[in-house]
């Protein structure tokens, strides 16, 4: 184990090498890591090694706007280029900020989309041994056995669902995210099809497609009993568009993990799921997916090819 401390931050990071694999701290942004590998020169004991993932977990209350804990971070808003025929709001993963994804989602080739980048609250993680950084619910593991936090759960998707509520009636709405962002965003989808948080409080807005990028199914051994108790909604369980991707080298959320939540969501009557698979990809993203993203886009949201 070594320890460093580097221009990105205020206070040292511990780095774990296995072999020639550095894993980084969860806590170091999308932006920042990016800006790892495009420059090593600063970071002496990274050379030579290659940058696989992110040490601990990246990934990571009532239905009410405000959060479970802490206060919601800064918003970034992306204006279309074109007509504004859809909404995207995206969410980041666990100790990221909206900053980092907003910078991705300005390349992507499409210019009818209005994209919403909100920042999660500062709360204690216990993944993260009860480090405080940005999240959107707290999580202790990724398995089933799992307690899961509906408080934090509830609140992001209200928190999300306070963008769309004030989307014009004739603009399609979705969610969408990486990581921890994923999985808020799986969470969302499911319970406006449900029309109604875990709480028993209604949902108000139908969302038209979700999008997870190396995300799992929060709170997922509940979902079979809440459809069954809401018969009403298998009808636009089936309808939802859900594409999630996952790289086979996630060391960080499971390839299996995220199999294992689409075949969840199949089973619960999400019947039109699309999960690709990525050979060689860590936790983070490629062109390629995000290539695939955009068409997946195109097609479901009927959003025409940036001119």
């Amino acid at each position: 184990m070594a320890y460093f401390k580097c221009a990105l931050a205020t206070k040292p990071y511990s780095i774990c090498a296995q072999g020639d694999v550095v894993l980084l701290p969860s806590i170091i942004s999308t932006r920042h890591r990016a800006r790892l590998l495009r420059s090593r020169r600063e970071f002496p004991v990274l050379r030579g090694l290659r940058i696989c993932g992110i040490s601990g977990m990246d990934a990571a209350g009532s239905s009410a706007v405000e959060p479970s804990q802490g206060k919601w971070g800064k918003t970034i808003t992306i204006e279309p280029e074109g007509k504004h025929l859809v909404t995207v709001v995206w969410l980041h993963g666990l100790g990221d900020t909206g900053h980092g994804w907003a910078s991705i989602l300005k390349t992507l080739s499409l210019n009818n989309i209005r994209w919403i980048v909100p920042t999660a609250p500062v709360r204690p993680v216990t993944i993260n041994n009860g480090y405080p950084c940005t999240a959107w619910f707290d999580v202790g593991s990724l398995s089933d056995e799992g307690p899961d936090d509906i408080l934090g759960l509830d609140s992001s998707a209200a928190y999300v669902a306070s963008f769309l509520s004030k989307e014009p009636a004739d603009v399609k709405v979705a969610v969408g995210g990486f990581s921890m962002g994923g999985a808020t965003s799986l969470y969302t989808a499911a319970h406006s099809v449900l029309g109604k948080y875990t709480d028993g409080k209604p949902f108000t807005r139908k969302i038209d497609a979700v999008m997870s990028l190396s995300g799992w199914l929060p709170a997922g051994k509940l979902l079979p009993k809440q459809v069954a108790e809401t018969p009403d909604c298998l009808k636009l369980a089936a309808e939802l568009p859900i594409f999630m991707a996952h790289g086979k080298n996630d060391f960080i959320v499971y390839h299996n993990f995220g199999e294992m939540s689409a075949r969840a969501l199949k089973e619960c009557g999400f019947k039109n799921v699309t999960f690709k698979s990525y050979r060689g990809l860590d936790h983070s993203t490629t062109p390629e997916e995000l290539d695939d993203l955009c068409e997946w886009i195109k097609q479901e949201l009927s959003v025409p090819e940036k001119v």
